[in-house]
């Protein structure tokens, strides 16, 4: 039976308004309406996070450039937001589609109810068949409360509503081993299992009108893909390649599932780069495989089979972070055990917060080691104010009111307000035998798709 997906697609300012005439692109952005009038039709839910309220306003206020002032920047959000929801308003009017306004600073979803709330909303909506539009509220952000760009807002979006899909689009084919504007001889890649094994040159900057570039692409992949988001950077001038590289991912998890059943799943000839073989799969699977429609030239992220969501998603992306707990490597043991953050454990602290606000956890080597040596694990939820802590550090639970006058917990943090970047002791563990055995390196693959299978 068909799946019916949720799929969030980012437009950046540069993909539907030009950088030299600020107006709009209107074949991109008429070809991006079909595309997902088309999904729509086809069953599946589609958000659109879509930057271009600044340079909609440049079109309109003829100012030559993007202002580098605050408030003249927000005031110009302010004009061109009317504009460009307007504009998505009158393209999908034509085949009578709801579109919806969503517009969200990082404060809006640091208030866990606020976040569950955006998160009913945007389910409400799709149900009604309305296709929301995301954009951040540049009209009243500050620094301190911004995403930064909507790369992480479309992603913390697509975590938010658990989809299936997160397309990034931007003005390269795929992601390469080094700029393609500058080296002839660049390399595509087009699968991507562990961001972390990446060694590429994202020094592209975003446009004039925009915030983003390559880097903050990875970033909102890293991000997406953790939330069990399989995460795409591809072309925007030709957002009609959504469908079929939707059609493709779809295909090859349907092939890879075909030869798991089989229990005749291929050998991987080349370390870290998975190539059937023939040979070795039932003939049934290797038709299925090869019948696969090529799609156009992308980098596609694989979701984290152990994707974090709800309440640990919101603790590590929805909250900005105050300040640093550095804990001992013993801290850490017990926290992944389920225990709460005792204050015990706490070697230091560095930053400006109070009760209930959100922190860095900091993993050290050893008590002595130095804070420079210290690796940043999770986020953390405090019971106690950095002031208090620094006062309880180290000490057995028993001396909190001793110290401070009160104990309103015996733990410096909760571990139902812990969450972890990697999932320890999720995955399914190699016996003792095997585990030095498994030198497999995490895979990506270059060059086109046309021999890889992965989910």
């Amino acid at each position: 039976m068909k799946r019916h997906l949720t799929i969030v697609i980012k437009l950046g300012t540069s993909s539907i308004v030009s950088e030299d005439t600020h107006e709009p692109l209107v074949s991109i952005i008429g070809t991006i309406v079909e595309t997902v009038v088309a999904l729509r039709r086809d069953g599946h839910r589609v958000i659109i996070c879509s930057s271009g309220a600044i340079g909609m306003a440049l079109h309109l206020t003829g100012e030559p450039r993007r202002p580098k002032h605050l408030p003249d920047v927000q005031a110009l959000a302010s004009i061109g937001q009317v504009s460009l929801m307007n504009m998505w308003t009158q393209q999908f009017a034509y085949f009578n589609m709801l579109v919806s306004q969503v517009l969200l600073t990082r404060h809006d979803i640091a208030d866990r109810n606020q976040y569950l709330n955006a998160q009913n909303t945007f389910a409400s909506l799709m149900s009604r068949g309305a296709i929301p539009v995301v954009n951040e509220n540049d009209t009243i952000s500050v620094q301190e409360i911004k995403f930064g760009d909507n790369d992480t807002l479309s992603a913390i979006t697509a975590g938010m509503v658990q989809a299936d899909y997160l397309f990034l689009m931007t003005d390269v084919d795929c992601l390469y081993d080094k700029n393609p504007r500058k080296h002839s001889d660049a390399i595509a890649i087009e699968v991507v299992e562990d961001i972390s094994d990446l060694d590429v040159d994202v020094s592209s900057a975003g446009s004039s009108l925009g915030t983003g570039g390559m880097g903050t692409k990875l970033t909102a992949a890293r991000l997406a893909t953790a939330a069990g988001v399989t995460t795409v950077i591809t072309r925007s001038s030709k957002p009609g390649n959504i469908a079929s590289i939707v059609r493709y991912a779809e295909s090859q998890k349907a092939a890879a599932k075909s030869l798991e059943s089989s229990l005749e799943l291929p050998a991987q000839s080349t370390p870290g780069i998975a190539t059937p073989d023939s040979s070795q799969a039932p003939d049934s699977a290797n038709s299925t495989t090869t019948d696969i429609e090529i799609p156009p030239l992308h980098t596609r992220f694989l979701p984290d089979p152990h994707p974090i969501r709800d309440r640990y998603f919101w603790l590590l992306h929805g909250l900005a972070p105050h300040g640093t707990l550095f804990i001992d490597r013993g801290a850490y043991t017990a926290l992944t055990n389920g225990a709460g953050l005792l204050p015990v454990g706490v070697v230091d602290v560095d930053g400006s917060f109070g009760q209930q606000e959100c922190v860095r956890l900091s993993i050290l080597p050893t008590r002595e080691s130095p804070l420079s040596e210290a690796e940043e694990a999770g986020r953390a939820l405090v019971n106690y104010s950095a002031i208090e802590i620094k006062r309880i550090k180290g000490l057995s639970s028993r001396k909190i009111a001793e110290v401070i006058g009160y104990a309103d917990s015996e733990y410096v943090a909760l571990r139902e307000n812990i969450a972890f970047f990697k999932r320890e002791g999720s995955r399914p563990g190699t016996p003792s035998g095997e585990r030095e055995k498994d030198v497999t390196p995490k895979r990506y693959s270059l060059g086109r798709l046309s021999n890889y299978v992965a989910g």
